[in-house]
């Protein structure tokens, strides 16, 4: 079975989290732990809050915003307002396969800025070697807003994922 998440994983982590406004600052957390040329690829069902995750991760990293999805637009760019890297919002839904993302030219901003490629599994392992899968999955049935958050680090930059992710 996949479950989205990629052979060669080095480190992984689940985190409860309990409603969306903990989720944004889940989002913050994780965004202490990015610089520029990483790449995150994000799973989950409709509603699940990959964009929500995001938007934390757009406050922590400090990007102009707002942060919003990007499935019409298929990518949006948020410059940083500090010394930061931009962020590289990327929504995969529409896309029929890694040429389609390749014809974004990701690549071309890929090491200057955190980008983050929701709908992703299965087409933006190729960006990089290394990178981090985060699968979001809706907490047990009758627990409302909970999610569990499962993230993968894959490759040495990820070797050793940080215990203070929770």
């Amino acid at each position: 079975m996949n479950d989205g998440v990629s052979d060669g994983v080095s480190a992984a982590v689940a985190v409860v989290v309990p409603t969306a406004e903990e989720m944004r600052a889940f989002g913050e957390r994780l965004a202490g732990l990015l610089r520029a040329g990483d790449l995150l690829v994000l799973t989950g069902d409709l509603g699940a809050g990959k964009t929500t995750l995001t938007q934390g991760i757009g406050a922590g990293l400090n990007v102009r915003g707002p942060v919003t999805s990007p499935t019409f637009v298929i990518a949006r760019v948020h410059p940083p307002l500090g010394d930061g890297p931009a962020l590289v919002h990327v929504d995969a839904y529409r896309l029929g396969g890694f040429a389609e993302l390749d014809d974004l030219d990701l690549d071309a901003s890929l090491d200057d800025a955190v980008t983050i490629v929701e709908w992703g599994a299965g087409l933006a392992e190729g960006l990089a070697d290394e990178r981090l899968e985060l699968i979001i999955s809706r907490g047990p049935e009758g627990t409302g807003e909970e999610r569990v958050v499962r993230v993968a680090g894959v490759g040495a930059r990820w070797a050793h994922m940080p215990d203070d992710l929770h």
